[in-house]
């Protein structure tokens, strides 16, 4: 009789210490969950700052030198790879020069990051605006090659970079029939993070994130985040950009344009 009370003493512990481990592994389940969710936020929120700092960076760069930054290239280790006499070297295919316009967060290269590690990519409109009859090197941006800034009129715009909701119906250079976030007399530099999926090469059904990075065009795709099962499979880019309007206004509180 003592025996076998032992036995269903014991019996019931086991089962008790098993039930016990399970709530506790659920607990532990859910807290992981939760702590995952506060990283993928913080990370979100951190690389929404850097997007910010980088474009009041560029726009500090313009009122100094009279033109945005050229974006840096694989091989320019973090600076502008043309800039002042000479054209871009890529305009819409590059990385933020984080070197040029003194961004602090770089890898061992000299790259800007978002908190993902991947490196922050840069275009920059590339259409010549003429100023006046007959000068056609005039340019606003990172080609300004004639006159200083003095010379800008705040009446010309680019026409090149565009923001579309997606890649669906868009060409390589309109939004054609793809709902348009911008137009193309609107943007004149766009800065943007690849997301936690950032990796060089975006899978192969992301198309919307293909044609941010893949296609090498002045048209690009913003939205909000979907997962690997929307039409253009998942989409965590974020992206901002500086409109022509807000270029000149900072020109003109700067005392640089009248």
């Amino acid at each position: 009789m003592r025996a076998a009370s032992r036995t269903s003493v014991a019996g019931f512990s086991l089962v008790e210490l098993a039930i016990v481990l399970f709530i506790v592994g659920l607990l532990m389940l859910g807290l992981m969950s939760t702590l995952s969710s506060q990283i993928e936020q913080r990370n979100f929120d951190d690389t929404r700052r850097r997007l910010e700092q980088a474009r009041e960076l560029l726009l500090a760069f313009a009122i100094v030198n009279g033109r945005l930054p050229c974006p840096a290239i694989a091989t320019s280790a973090g600076q502008e790879a043309g800039g002042g006499a000479a054209a871009c070297t890529s305009s819409y295919g590059g990385f933020l020069p984080a070197v040029t316009i003194g961004f602090q967060t770089v890898d061992a290269q000299g790259f800007a990051l978002d908190a993902w590690g991947n490196r922050l990519r840069y275009a920059v409109s590339a259409s010549t605006w003429t100023w006046d009859a007959g000068v056609t090197n005039n340019r606003f941006t990172s080609q300004h090659l004639a006159g200083g800034v003095n010379r800008w009129d705040v009446s010309n715009t680019p026409n090149d970079l565009v923001i579309c909701g997606s890649a669906t119906g868009i060409t390589a250079a309109a939004c054609n029939t793809a709902p348009s976030v911008t137009n193309l007399n609107v943007v004149v530099a766009i800065i943007f993070s690849t997301g936690k999926n950032g990796a060089p090469t975006p899978c192969a059904t992301c198309l919307d994130e293909r044609a941010n990075t893949v296609t090498v065009d002045p048209v690009f795709v913003s939205h909000t985040p979907t997962s690997s099962g929307a039409a253009n499979g998942e989409f965590d880019d974020q992206m901002t950009w500086i409109t022509a309007g807000e270029l000149y206004g900072k020109l003109i509180a700067a005392g640089v344009l009248p």
